[in-house]
């Protein structure tokens, strides 16, 4: 059973950064992509950014420019680096990593941006 564990959620104003963390339980490259989304409440999760086994990165236009993903094979983590947040950033942001058409969830990290 895959585990996977976010870290480096929290409160911070508007403009500030916040880097999550992203543990999992294997090695990062048994995935064949990993990606953060979030949830706002009311609202449909969303895709935030992504990485592929073959290193290529996607964001979601609302971020583009302020959040960077990257993995850590060395401890078997995805990060992702927000910065100039946004109160409409606010949500649970959930870790995701996929193997050939499994999704694997962790249990979520709640970002609040005040203004």
């Amino acid at each position: 059973q895959v585990h996977l564990v976010e870290s480096g959620g929290g409160l911070v104003q508007a403009g500030g950064s916040l880097r999550l963390s992203c543990a999992a339980s294997e090695t990062v490259f048994s995935f064949n992509a990993m990606a953060w989304y979030r949830q706002a409440p009311g609202k449909q999760r969303e895709l935030v950014a992504g990485i592929t086994l073959g290193d290529v990165s996607t964001y979601a236009d609302s971020v583009k420019g302020r959040f960077t993903i990257s993995r850590d094979a060395t401890k078997n983590t995805v990060q992702l680096q927000m910065n100039s947040l946004k109160p409409e950033d606010t949500a649970v942001y959930y870790c995701n990593a996929r193997r050939v058409q499994t999704n694997y969830w962790g249990q979520g990290t709640q970002v609040t941006v005040s203004s």
